[in-house]
């Protein structure tokens, strides 16, 4: 029966993304809103955690008020008065929007809910917040945005919040949600360029993540002293933890600097030069975050016992497939590094 309706509510949340992303009125889009944030709630709960219904509570706070600016400022857009009908008074009721909509993705400097909501949450509510619950204000964002002082403060602010305060966590929840506010502030400038590479740009955050939190699930690993010895029992793991840690900092040749070197290609292309350069600039503190994760676990070692199951990591039959692709995806990198 509980899995039942964990199964009911899941595919409401997906089935309501699908409705605000395809609706033709604004009107349509809130209610997808809606639904999705009614339908994700029963979701967190979780009766194996006392901070589960205090993150749901915190969530379901945040989301309902970003909610209320859109509706309002759509309700102020559509009514149409001497004073609305300014251009100045428009583009404050879009940026209320547009303000709205980067609270519900939990990008920087509207994060501060993001990281204390996954900290309470098991790691397959982490998953769905992290990745799916991100497309349908993305793809609303779309809808009225451009370049300008605003949207560039976001992306800069994003780099430098998921920098500076991921260093100092030992949470890997946490960590995951400040690696998720710099990869959103890469695809926030990606979607201004073109939607196809923040399309790229999302499917691969979304299969590294997907590897990520499918491990630590497996392993149960909630702080880092947890991962280093979940590490060290089985070498495949190591080898795996390591290189999808490595592909979410975005460095060559790993999968996840893929998007990025198309995404600065496409700047760059567009005139965008400045805009690039200081992003390239304060990632390299998150690289700093995920190289000092991955050294010390490789460095250090325990002795592991004739009796250890190596294989034991491959009992998930999904695990292993989606592994395997970020491991192949090495290859084919180094050939399109050949072929430029």
């Amino acid at each position: 029966m509980t899995k039942m309706y964990k199964l009911l509510f899941l595919s409401l949340v997906f089935s309501s993304t699908l409705v605000s992303i395809s609706s033709y009125s604004w009107l349509g889009m809130w209610l997808g809103l809606e639904m999705n944030l009614l339908s994700i709630m029963p979701l967190m709960q979780n009766s194996k955690s006392i901070l589960s219904s205090e993150s749901a509570i915190k969530y379901f706070i945040v989301q309902a008020i970003a909610s209320t600016i859109v509706m309002v400022s759509i309700i102020c857009l559509m009514t149409k008065t001497q004073l609305t009908s300014q251009a100045s008074i428009q583009s404050t009721f879009f940026l209320m929007i547009n303000s709205a909509l980067m609270t519900k993705m939990g990008i920087a400097p509207f994060h501060f809910w993001l990281p204390e909501v996954l900290e309470g949450l098991d790691w397959m509510t982490c998953l769905l917040v992290l990745t799916w619950q991100k497309i349908a204000p993305m793809v609303l964002l779309m809808y009225n945005m451009s370049f300008n002082l605003f949207t560039t403060t976001v992306i800069v602010s994003s780099m430098v919040v998921s920098g500076v305060m991921g260093v100092n966590q030992i949470s890997t929840r946490k960590i995951m949600a400040y690696s998720s506010i710099n990869h959103m502030g890469w695809m926030l400038s990606s979607m201004m360029i073109m939607e196809t590479i923040w399309l790229f740009y999302f499917i691969i955050y979304a299969t590294i993540t997907i590897n990520l939190a499918m491990m630590m699930n497996k392993y149960k690993i909630f702080f880092m002293n947890q991962l280093h010895q979940s590490m060290n029992e089985n070498p495949m793991a190591k080898l795996w933890f390591t290189v999808n840690f490595l592909s979410l900092s975005g460095i060559p040749p790993f999968l996840g600097f893929l998007p990025k070197w198309i995404t600065v290609q496409a700047l760059v292309s567009n005139g965008a030069i400045i805009l690039p350069v200081t992003m390239i600039i304060l990632t390299l503190l998150t690289v700093f975050m995920y190289i000092r994760i991955t050294l010390s676990s490789v460095v250090m070692n325990v002795s592991e016992q004739k009796w250890t199951k190596i294989n034991t990591f491959f009992n998930s039959t999904l695990m292993s497939m989606i592994n395997f692709v970020s491991i192949s995806s090495l290859i084919f990198i180094t050939i399109a590094f050949n072929m430029t």
